[in-house]
């Protein structure tokens, strides 16, 4: 056949169907729409949780930026946003009870144990811990910088009758500020230079400052907060001023409607090799806040 002839027949119904096929490619294989899902792609992304849950902690962990930090990349890796009550350990604890939270993070490892035992809490692991401080002038009108431990340190201050600025919120700072108190025989009743003002540690550590007092405080907080005020560290290394930290959900039999599989996610978030190193490598200032796992 000449290439000029006009296609009859069986040819010219052939020809059409090439044609009408390459048509239906063209319009729609070849849209985006048609492209086939990439498997590390869209149905990566669909799987991520449009939820959150409740995170009670104390304002150490929060004041610090670790939080801020540690909870963009849990939400960019499941989708759950993090959203935080910051309060004193005691009212955290008593938070957890009521089932206004999921989960916890906070610092008083005798008080969390017992309410583990009790029954309100579930999945407790040591997450973290650092130290808690004296901080206090640069002068140091009570000679604190002069002795090794925090009971000796407190009599100190009580006899110098130097102003100390306490949380007063039965927070876990507080709790082992009470502690070191009774551990040094020092009765604070009619006390005049003991100012309990009931905030939180970055309130405390400003109202010390302001006062030229001493204050007992997390070595995160001073960390995150040392540039804007005057005080220094006058005694540290006590092992009477470890601070341990603890991670644990709010148990989903007394309380059925948190979110326990969603805190659980959040734990083992916490407590894997990744969410340990992210622990470890946080700085302020050049300076490690809280080291990973459990301490003692």
């Amino acid at each position: 056949m000449d290439i000029t002839e006009e296609p009859r027949g069986g040819q010219f119904k052939l020809l059409c169907g090439l044609i009408l096929f390459a048509a239906l490619f063209f319009f729609t294989g070849c849209t985006p729409d048609a492209v086939p899902d990439d498997e590390n792609g869209p149905k990566e992304e669909a799987q991520l949780i449009d939820d959150f849950i409740i995170l009670a902690t104390t304002t150490s962990t929060y004041d610090s930026g670790l939080l801020d930090y540690l909870n963009k990349i849990f939400k960019e890796q499941t989708g759950l946003e993090v959203r935080v009550v910051s309060q004193g350990t005691g009212a955290a604890l008593e938070t957890g009870r009521r089932g206004d939270a999921d989960v916890l993070l906070v610092h008083d490892r005798e008080s969390e144990l017992t309410a583990v035992e009790e029954g309100y809490f579930v999945d407790r692991f040591d997450v973290m811990y650092n130290d808690f401080v004296f901080i206090g002038p640069v002068d140091d009108p009570a000679g604190v910088g002069d002795v090794t431990t925090a009971a000796e340190a407190m009599a100190l201050i009580a006899a110098s009758g130097a102003t100390f600025g306490s949380r007063g919120d039965n927070s876990g700072t507080h709790r082992t500020e009470l502690r070191l108190w009774e551990a040094a025989g020092i009765n604070l009743v009619g006390s005049r230079w003991y100012e309990s003002i009931g905030q939180g540690m970055g309130d405390t550590i400003r109202h010390a400052d302001e006062r030229l007092g001493y204050t007992l405080t997390d070595r995160g907080t001073y960390v995150s907060m040392k540039d804007r005020i005057d005080l220094v560290i006058v005694l540290e290394g006590d092992p009477m001023l470890f601070n341990q930290y603890g991670v644990m959900a709010v148990s989903p039999d007394l309380q059925p409607g948190v979110k326990y599989d969603y805190a659980l996610m959040y734990i083992k978030f916490l407590m894997s090799e990744e969410g340990q190193n992210l622990i470890g490598t946080y700085q302020v200032n050049n300076e490690t806040l809280f080291f990973p796992g459990f301490g003692l």
